[in-house]
């Protein structure tokens, strides 16, 4: 199992949970009781935090980022799904999210909701308790509005005054006929370059050169 220390972090695992030798943990990742993660994870808490509860399953190739100005914290009994992508966000407990599932920056996932097959949830919205949202559909807003992904001028609608670039990146939206990318990949670029100086930590938690 690679567990990279990145910034003067490294991973907290307790001795009952379980994560497979092809997950990689970077950073300071806390996984709790009983917890599984499985092949082809990535959990990556940036300079930030990654936090599980009890029971939580990681599936097969998920992806789970984390910033200190978002950070991440999953309850108990929470299913994460193969090729899930989750970032920043919080996921209450026994929350199901499936296959392909996307969930963005500072959102809310409540207790018990479900986020089917590559359902997405935008940033800054909170899905409520017991709330599904459908295959391949969208939750937008506080409290959600979710909606199939046809509905793509009322998902703007909400969407646009969430701001995701000055959300996400810090950066304001561009003009028409402009764009914010090369901003935008020179600030990315300089953050994961940080992780050059990353150092992988043993099973017994000492560094290896």
């Amino acid at each position: 199992m690679p567990n990279f220390q990145h910034l003067g972090h490294t991973a907290l695992i307790d001795p009952s949970a379980w994560v497979a030798p092809t997950a990689v943990l970077c950073g300071e990742v806390r996984i709790g009781p009983g917890c599984a993660i499985c092949h082809g994870a990535v959990l990556d808490a940036g300079d930030g935090t990654i936090e599980f509860g009890r029971e939580c399953v990681v599936m097969e190739n998920a992806v789970i980022k984390a910033s200190r100005r978002a950070t991440v914290r999953i309850g108990d009994h929470v299913l994460v799904g193969p090729r899930a992508y989750l970032t920043g966000c919080r996921v209450e407990d026994e929350v199901f999210l499936a296959a392909g599932s996307t969930v963005f920056n500072l959102a809310i996932i409540g207790r018990r909701a479900e986020v089917r097959v590559n359902g997405v949830v935008h940033i800054r919205t909170r899905v409520p308790p017991d709330a599904i949202v459908p295959i391949g559909w969208v939750a937008v807003g506080d409290p959600a509005e979710i909606l199939s992904p046809d509905k793509h001028e009322r998902i703007w609608a909400i969407q646009q005054p969430l701001d995701f670039p000055r959300t996400v990146w810090g950066l304001d939206r561009p003009p028409p006929g402009e764009t914010i990318m090369p901003e935008l990949t020179r600030r990315y670029a300089a953050a994961l370059r940080r992780h050059v100086g990353d150092g992988l930590i043993s099973q017994d938690g000492t560094g290896l050169d």
